[in-house]
């Protein structure tokens, strides 16, 4: 007796997805969002120390060896002036970013985790009802089932915060377990630079008093040499991990990328024309394509038109005034003081006007590679 095939085959299910903490298109079975405990603010914790842990010895190294030793008031004064000035504008940029909201979605009052007042969950639940499926919606503006809300440009969703952040660039735990977005990143731009200049002026600051020491054995005690070489190491290491981090975020600001932007190359699939009907029809490409449907040579041309395709790159002196908040020509000096926060909304950015026809080719050698 021959077996009979069923008369309906069950549709083929895409493979499943990796999920980050930040994705927004993650399955709605997500990990439901985790409260803060007193151990979520140790990393914030160590990087205050870290912060604080050089003074005192920098104040040895000060006293003994540029008033004692030179007999310079003078360079005493400047470097004492210097040091502590951008330790002031570090934690006043670290304060701003604890204190301010990275970029709420809705313009109510919202509490840590995103909920808003009850009137606008309402609206929000009915909003829901009519709203497309997020991944099938066009253009600038989509819908976030996690928080039954728009979804403006750029705003992603954080898994671990729970919400939605405008211009969100990435979720950081050493800073208060936070995330980084539009109204904060100009002060998490200002506090890598401050702490970044500092690092260096005391490494050579101190490798000049190390020198010293090692030339001149007679002229200054034992004891200042050690703080000498402690500090001069600790500013290069320093100098090294925030340096090199602070240059990667300057050329983010330079080409007006998020984090999330320049590590993911297919966030770009969602702002391609639609692609023409029988060929997404026939080799199963949805209208944007998603990541799991494209085999690897559409993802390599995904990949490689990443490189060249900034969305929001309008010039790196509109860029800087857009990331950093000012409109002045002079004012990036105001930003010198405090981080402040981005130009605009956060809801709508100006788009590089060269964008769109790259876009349109990428689509067309996406279509071309799947006829292929």
């Amino acid at each position: 007796m021959s077996r009979r095939s069923p008369l309906v085959s069950p549709p083929a299910t895409p493979p499943p997805r990796l999920a980050q903490h930040w994705d927004e298109e993650d399955d709605e079975t997500d990990a439901p969002t985790r409260k803060k405990r007193w151990y979520h603010y140790m990393p914030l914790f160590l990087a205050v120390v870290l912060m604080l842990l050089p003074h005192p010895s920098l104040l040895i190294v000060l006293v003994n060896y540029h008033l004692r030793v030179l007999n310079s008031p003078l360079q005493f004064l400047t470097h004492l002036t210097v040091t502590y000035t951008l330790s002031f504008l570090a934690f006043s940029s670290l304060i701003l970013i604890l204190a301010r909201d990275p970029g709420p979605v809705s313009l109510g009052k919202e509490t840590e985790t995103g909920a808003t007042s009850d009137e606008e969950d309402g609206m929000s639940f009915m909003q829901a009802l009519l709203a497309p499926d997020e991944r099938e919606t066009q253009g600038h503006g989509r819908w976030c089932r996690k928080c039954n809300a728009p979804k403006p440009e750029r705003t992603h969703h954080c898994s671990t915060c729970g919400r939605c952040v405008l211009k969100m660039d990435h979720h950081c735990l050493w800073l208060g377990d936070r995330c980084i977005g539009h109204r904060t990143y100009s002060a998490f731009l200002h506090l890598l630079t401050c702490v970044s200049l500092l690092s260096i002026y005391i490494a050579v600051l101190c490798i000049e008093a190390v020198y010293f020491a090692f030339t001149n054995p007679l002229s200054i005690d034992e004891n200042t040499p050690l703080h000498d070489i402690y500090l001069a190491f600790y500013g290069i290491v320093m100098a090294l991990v925030f340096g090199s981090f602070w240059i990667y975020h300057l050329y983010l600001t330079t080409t007006n990328q998020t984090t999330l932007e320049h590590l993911s190359p297919f966030l770009l699939l969602r702002h391609l024309p639609p692609l023409p009907p029988p060929i997404s029809g026939v080799k199963g490409l949805s209208n944007p394509p998603q990541e799991f449907e494209l085999s690897y040579p559409q993802r390599r041309l995904v990949r490689d038109a990443h490189h060249h395709v900034r969305l929001y790159d309008v010039g790196w002196r509109k860029n800087w005034g857009q990331v950093m908040g000012w409109d002045r020509p002079w004012g990036w000096m105001y930003r010198l003081l405090v981080g402040g926060g981005g130009k605009g909304d956060g809801k709508s950015f100006p788009r590089n006007p060269r964008a769109e026809g790259m876009l349109a080719r990428l689509a067309a050698e996406l279509v071309s590679a799947d006829k292929d």
